[in-house]
């Protein structure tokens, strides 16, 4: 006879900290949307910053798991954990390996993939299948041009990184001293100072690639987020503060939209205000939303909503997001011209996020809970 085991699903959920997982996945889909009308100009980038979101992800991760996680591994063993993280995340992962892949050749465009046409359906499918194990392809497997990780969908190089955050824990982390977590955290800090002032282009951006400087971006955007997330859950003393969701999802709006600081002349400024974000505001937006609470059923529904749809949207957005893009592309649409589009394209992803998630995310997670989540 199989009986659950004797740990229970989860515990109660920070309603905020969800909602603004939704926040910044919207806000990451409003990014890549524009993105193609700034010309590769990442001074005129609208929302400039939306690219932080990942780090903000990254953070809100250490705070998640160490909140999770941490009192648990007395009845809970390591393959238990890597079950756990891998129900909740893999099945969303090969849905946008397959969205990537249905999508593919509407992205073709002479002026932005001129070689997408070209690609044998039979490799487009191997790499499909790769993307669905998160093994990342090296660039001679690039079917796209851009030297992604993930050729079909992009964001998934952030849980490639993940996954390496969730084992890291589950080995070393977790039986860290709070001290020794913070030297390393601090420490991580220091990197990432140094290469967000020293950097020619003054941000810190990237981490999408297999090579050693893409590979370097990536570490050094994983760790200290995670890191101080995981640090944060140990040690922060919540506070209950009004409207705790509104003032943080609008300081999620006004960071990431922020105009590019110090333009080529002294790009380190902008480098500052990223370090800036990373290590004051996003800790301090989750400490805010961790203590803060929803009143009413209209922003509970509200947050739960962003919650559910946060990790779906972002996994899924970009293959439509590529779309949209070979499309201005392709008609020379400047952003006057194609922003009703853009807002269908919004829409679009909202649409398949949701749809993934509530046909295909929840039953499968569940079902997957039920089989391997058991003990006799």
């Amino acid at each position: 006879m199989k009986q659950p085991l004797s740990l229970a699903e989860s515990k109660p959920h920070y309603e905020i900290l969800d909602g603004l997982r939704g926040v910044a996945a919207i806000l990451v889909v409003f990014f890549h949307i524009l993105e193609i009308h700034s010309g590769g100009d990442h001074a005129k980038q609208i929302i400039n910053h939306g690219y932080l979101a990942v780090d903000f992800f990254f953070l809100l991760s250490g705070f998640v798991i160490g909140y999770a996680y941490d009192d648990r591994w007395d009845k809970m063993t390591l393959k238990d954990f890597f079950k756990r993280r891998l129900i909740r995340l893999q099945p969303m992962i090969i849905i946008g390996s397959l969205i990537g892949a249905a999508l593919f050749y509407f992205q073709d465009s002479p002026g932005l993939w001129p070689e997408i046409h070209d690609v044998p359906v039979w490799k487009m499918l191997l790499v499909m299948l790769i993307g669905c194990t998160l093994i990342p392809v090296s660039k001679g497997m690039d079917i796209r041009g851009w030297s992604e990780m993930h050729p079909l969908n992009g964001p998934a190089w952030s849980l490639f990184f993940e996954y390496i955050a969730n084992i890291v824990y589950a080995l070393v982390l977790r039986h860290l001293s709070k001290i020794v977590l913070a030297a390393i955290t601090l420490t991580a800090a220091g990197v990432t100072i140094h290469y967000a002032l020293t950097n020619p282009n003054g941000d810190i951006i990237g981490g999408w690639s297999i090579d050693a400087t893409q590979m370097r971006i990536g570490f050094t955007r994983l760790a200290f987020p995670f890191l101080a997330g995981l640090l944060l859950a140990r040690t922060a003393k919540l506070r209950y503060t009004k409207h705790a969701f509104l003032v943080a999802s609008l300081l999620l709006v006004v960071l990431f939209s922020v105009p590019r600081l110090g333009g080529a002349e002294h790009p380190w400024m902008n480098g500052l205000y990223e370090c800036f974000c990373l290590m004051v505001m996003f800790p301090f937006i989750v400490w805010l939303g961790a203590g803060g609470k929803v009143k009413g059923e209209k922003a509970s529904k509200l947050c739960k909503f962003l919650g559910d749809i946060s990790y779906p949207i972002y996994i899924t957005h970009f293959p439509i997001a590529y779309v949209y893009m070979a499309w201005a592309t392709n008609n020379n649409y400047t952003l006057e011209e194609a922003w009703p589009y853009g807002i269908l394209a919004l829409a679009a992803a909202i649409l398949v996020a949701y749809i993934s998630m509530r046909f295909y995310d929840l039953p499968v997670r569940e079902w997957l809970r039920k089989r391997y989540l058991t003990k006799k």
